[in-house]
């Protein structure tokens, strides 16, 4: 029997950010219940793995045990080719305990600065897992690709939007309205698969 979400179902979004909430519950177009897992109490679990895949299951699989609802979790980040790939599956990491992003926007300019290269290619990752309580999961993956920009600009979105420029775009992330971003950004992409994998 092929795995389904039926519109209307409970789920639990493994995230206790807000904003990452909000965005997933636009993309999911609110045809489900959502409760999140900062709502639930549930504790972060450690993100152990170096994927954003592995750390996305070990999410969705942490709230989806606990709470005994089908989980889904996203583990997103972004990647510059130039830093190898950093901040990668550290992205909130470099925010610190505040999640201060303008900080981690501006260690990443440091960063770069200090490679004295010509490169400001980026690419957003993201990976959603969903997990059924003690069974089986779902995980796909989407990327959208870019270029960083400084100093950031726009308010809008959240985390290192205002400096990710994707390619054909004329606007960062945190300059698009929330319509124009949801449908072009990596977790819309990823989204479409998920969308096509089980609803």
């Amino acid at each position: 029997m092929p795995l389904s979400l039926p519109a209307g179902q409970k789920i639990v979004v493994a995230t206790h950010n807000p904003g990452k909430a909000k965005e997933l519950a636009a993309i999911l177009d609110n045809r489900f219940e959502l409760v999140t897992a900062g709502a639930l109490g549930l504790p972060e679990p450690e993100e152990t793995e170096t994927t954003f895949v592995g750390n996305a299951l070990i999410k969705a699989r942490a709230s989806a045990d606990a709470s005994g609802l089908v989980a889904l979790a996203d583990d997103s980040g972004l990647s510059v080719a130039a830093l190898g790939g950093a901040p990668g599956v550290h992205s909130a990491r470099w925010a610190g305990p505040e999640k201060d992003f303008a900080l981690a926007m501006r260690k990443v300019e440091e960063r770069l600065e200090e490679t004295e290269g010509e490169d400001s290619s980026a690419w957003f990752t993201c990976a959603l897992a969903v997990a059924w309580p003690n069974g089986p999961a779902v995980v796909v993956e989407g990327r959208v690709d870019g270029q960083l920009v400084f100093p950031p600009r726009g308010t809008r979105g959240f985390g290192y939007d205002p400096i990710f420029l994707p390619n054909g775009h004329d606007q960062t992330f945190g300059e698009m309205d929330a319509a124009a971003k949801d449908a072009i950004s990596h977790r819309a992409l990823a989204f479409e698969k998920l969308k096509a994998a089980l609803l």
